[in-house]
């Protein structure tokens, strides 16, 4: 799966500087970053590119006002490297962390989250403290998790292509090889072994990797992954139709109550009393039971309606069609209903619901184009209609959910994915639908276990938090499967909340854990 690299340097473009005269210029790092050459991939130009040396660690960043300090991080140099697919005039920026002296001989690339393509310094940081050379890219769409995707349109034409595909599955391939090349030429050899680990978009990302590009790396770990994004974005604001059409926007009080009723219901599903629903998937709580019950929200007795037990029961049982078919999975009993199903009160008028951003930007910006569309009026008639353009325009470009793993396999890769049962923005439901595809692609259960295995998280949110215990240390679990052959069968788990009680291990799917029984 490695491959050797020639060691190829970065380039510092002034300003001034003819096209033709830019080859023959090398980088000088400042401080002890060594002079390096330019960075070559095919189909893009290199804009520019600095070093800056971090002697301190992150000590004289740290110390800017209202930055947290982060401890621990050893000597590193900063590798900045800016470019471009032409004739796409994108700017895309990847950066690659390099410690100066405690080099483990691994590369780690990184991902991002929501419309963001990468977290950097969020997730650089303590890559770099366990000895990695770590990178991250905003594939030429610069935003964080909750800006929207204004980088969606363009004057020309309705959708800008290039930056969606940047997005989708070209940036992080372009990050691996060029993460490759700086690292190559800072320690002068190749790392030894590659890694990415992402979560949401970065699980997604990670999928698109092992199917798109089987030889960029050696393990990917991509937890929680946004899969079938052209259908996920979709689902995720069902809930937001379902009370439009219904007119009635419960408070998180009262949605809460239903949570806690379907808890008392099926914890012990799993022959465990541990507060959490071990088994959302055989979970059959009525929401009507509670039609008629009181539930004391903020200081006000509020009367469960059956319109609310309604609203409920469609947003646990996702999104359908008018005629019943199924399109894409709910939200799991026991996970919050904040992100998705979210309303407000304003200080005057009634109140409605607050979509989640994402949900509604891939409508506003990528379905409909209009950036300031109020979504309040999509019903159930518009959303089917949506939901099919979604899928028939995007799936190609960002489905993420071939099940073909041939190559990836051939190549030696190693993938883990774990999920929480809780997660409340990526229904866990999706990721073991796409394992079902994989084992039937690639010749079942066992076959798939050889390269690629699925831990689900009961009681756990989205990429951490909730009741249950979140995975220790995944990304060790599959240093240890890549490096040593050894596959795990469970992952070490801990609570660190109200129920330290809860902490063990997470079972390889399809196994689970039952009272007085380990995985079976």
């Amino acid at each position: 799966m490695r491959t050797p690299l020639v060691v190829i340097g970065a380039l510092l473009l002034p300003v001034a500087l003819t096209l033709s005269a830019v080859a023959a210029v090398l980088l000088t790092g400042h401080g002890n970053c060594p002079r390096l050459s330019r960075p070559s991939l095919p189909g893009t130009r290199i804009l520019a590119m600095s070093a800056v040396a971090h002697p301190d660690g992150m000590g004289a960043r740290a110390s800017r006002p209202g930055r947290p300090v982060a401890s621990g991080v050893p000597a590193f140099c900063d590798v900045t490297i800016i470019l471009t697919h032409p004739p796409l005039r994108d700017r895309v920026r990847i950066q690659v962390w390099l410690p100066q002296s405690t080099w483990n001989g691994r590369f780690q690339a990184t991902g991002g989250g929501a419309f963001a393509a990468g977290e950097f310094e969020r997730a650089l940081v303590p890559a770099v403290r366990r000895g990695y050379a770590a990178a991250s890219t905003d594939a030429g769409v610069p935003s964080t998790a909750k800006s929207p995707p204004v980088w969606a349109q363009r004057h020309d034409r309705p959708i800008n292509d290039g930056l969606l595909a940047n997005f989708a599955y070209r940036s992080v391939h372009e990050m691996s090889r060029i993460g490759k090349q700086v690292i190559a030429g800072f320690y002068g050899r190749p790392p030894a072994y590659s890694y990415f680990t992402g979560c949401s978009t970065g699980g997604r990302q990670g999928l698109t990797e092992a199917q798109r590009y089987p030889g960029d790396f050696d393990g990917i770990l991509a937890d929680a992954p946004a899969i079938a994004w052209n259908r996920l974005t979709l689902a995720q604001f069902w809930p937001q139709v379902v009370m439009n059409e219904a007119g009635t926007y419960p408070t998180a009080c009262e949605f809460a109550a239903f949570n806690r009723a379907a808890i008392a219901a099926c914890d012990t599903d799993d022959g465990r009393l541990d507060g959490i629903i071990g088994r959302p998937d055989t979970c059959r709580f009525d929401p009507g039971r509670l039609v008629g019950t009181s539930v004391r929200c903020h200081g006000r007795t509020i009367r469960i309606s059956r319109v609310d037990a309604d609203i409920v029961g469609r947003i646990w049982d996702g999104p359908t069609t008018r005629t019943g078919e199924r399109q894409w999975y709910g939200l799991p009993r026991g996970a919050s209903f904040s992100w998705l199903a979210g309303t407000t009160k304003p200080l005057f008028g009634p109140r409605h619901g607050a979509p989640f951003p994402v949900a509604a930007d891939w409508i506003r910006y990528f379905l409909l184009r209009q950036p300031h569309l109020d979504v309040s009026t999509i019903g159930y008639a518009e959303f089917e209609r949506l939901f099919e353009e979604s899928q028939a325009r995007y799936g190609a470009v960002i489905g993420s959910d071939d099940p073909d793993l041939s190559a990836f396999r051939a190549a030696g890769g190693k993938m883990i994915t774990w999920h929480g049962l809780a997660d409340p923005a990526v229904f866990p439901q999706g990721t073991v639908d796409y394992r079902r595809r994989v084992e039937s692609a690639m010749g079942g259960g066992e076959a798939t276990d050889r390269f690629y295995r699925v831990f689900l998280a009961p009681g756990v949110g989205h990429c951490s938090g909730g009741a249950g215990p979140v995975p220790t240390d995944p990304h060790a679990a599959l240093v240890d499967w890549v490096e040593h052959d050894r596959a795990p069968d469970t992952l070490p788990a801990a609570t660190t909340g109200a129920h330290p009680h809860l902490s063990g291990v997470l079972c390889r799917y399809p196994q689970q854990a039952t009272a007085g029984r380990p995985c079976h």
